[in-house]
């Protein structure tokens, strides 16, 4: 792959504060807030078309794969869980060659007005949506809830599959890193809470709070190569490595939504992910 000869924009993405080792993040209804510092840094990120068939999810830990969904709305929770659910974890269990694929849910992000049909805005900072270390205890106990009388698994692999359902061009459209320009040094866990109301101190006590998970949110390194998809459009969906129990193959690759300066016209970015287990016996 001639990486740099290919295009790229401009643009600025929110890291990971260098100093921060450690945080947490409140997740409400619409909204999000954190104890973590962030600073910007403007990265090149190059255009992934031109050469979409060198992405593989075990090498960069993402690719670009056409699928179209019979679902007609997006937003209704009905034809999600009767229909989207079936589809993505026979997709994720063709495109992987898994044996067994659980489905961890899905989420709606929206760039304006994101509360509407329980949303959340665009991720703008740069993160893994599960710390390395978090994943072989959290794969291993759904799978010992979902499988109690099955046999074991040799691998997991965590992965999102990520669907723009609004026209192209994209106003926010996602940045990838390829994983292996990232160090296991890079980044730092970030403990999560799911709450009703985001709360006015996020260093205040929190005893009181269950965590939900743990994701990896990632500091800034002039050797992270970052690319995009621009103009997707609702039959295509990316798939991205959020943590593998193999660590002989790419892990994981951070991720971040951006403003595109170069997409003219852009309508508000609509997008869903979701999220599955996919275990190897």
């Amino acid at each position: 792959m001639t990486e740099n000869a290919r295009p790229a924009v401009r643009a600025e993405l929110h890291y990971l504060d260098a100093r921060t080792t450690a945080g947490r993040q409140f997740i409400a209804p619409g909204g999000r807030t954190a104890t973590e510092r962030t600073e910007q840094r403007s990265v090149g990120i190059r255009d992934g078309r031109p050469v979409r068939e060198s992405f593989a999810l075990d090498v960069q830990g993402f690719a670009l794969v056409d699928h179209r969904s019979a679902v007609t709305d997006f937003t209704d929770p009905g034809q999600l869980e009767s229909v989207y659910v079936g589809e993505v974890c026979r997709l994720v269990q063709e495109q992987l060659g898994a044996d067994q694929v659980l489905s961890r849910g899905w989420e709606l992000r929206r760039s304006v007005a994101p509360a509407e049909h329980g949303a959340q805005p665009p991720a703008g900072g740069v993160h893994v949506d599960y710390a390395p270390d978090h994943v072989p205890g959290m794969v291993a106990r759904a799978h010992a809830r979902h499988f109690p009388h099955g046999p074991g698994f040799q691998r997991a692999v965590v992965t999102s599959t990520w669907r723009v359902f609004s026209p192209p061009p994209q106003d926010w459209p996602l940045a990838l890193c390829d994983s292996r320009t990232v160090a296991p040094d890079d980044g730092a866990p970030i403990t999560t809470y799911f709450v009703d109301e985001l709360p006015a101190d996020p260093s205040g006590p929190v005893e009181h709070l269950r965590p939900v998970g743990s994701s990896w949110k990632v500091r800034h390194s002039p050797a992270h190569v970052w690319w995009y998809f621009p103009g997707m459009t609702r039959d295509e969906v990316l798939l991205i490595k959020l943590g593998d129990t193999d660590r002989g193959v790419a892990w994981a690759a951070p991720h971040a939504a951006f403003p595109d300066p170069t997409a003219q016209g852009a309508v508000p970015r609509h997008s869903i992910e979701f999220r599955t287990f996919a275990y190897f016996s």
